[in-house]
């Protein structure tokens, strides 16, 4: 079944009012090794990158997030 107009509104909305958007533009290639690390913990790449991003501030802060 097509997900109507309607639909695809409200999700574009929902995401527009719910998340940030971040671009990254690494060199050419780490794409890739990016998606083998991610791959290995069984994440997603942008899980991937999050929780990477995440781990360095609660360590920068001393876990007190």
């Amino acid at each position: 079944m097509a997900i109507s107009k309607a639909q695809q509104r409200a999700t574009a909305k929902y995401v527009k009012e719910n998340y940030d958007r971040i671009e990254v533009k690494p060199a050419k290639g780490s794409k890739d090794r990016w998606k083998l690390a991610a791959e290995a913990e069984g994440k997603s790449l942008q899980q991937f990158i999050i929780d990477t991003v995440e781990a360095v501030l609660a360590e920068q802060n001393g876990g007190n997030e």
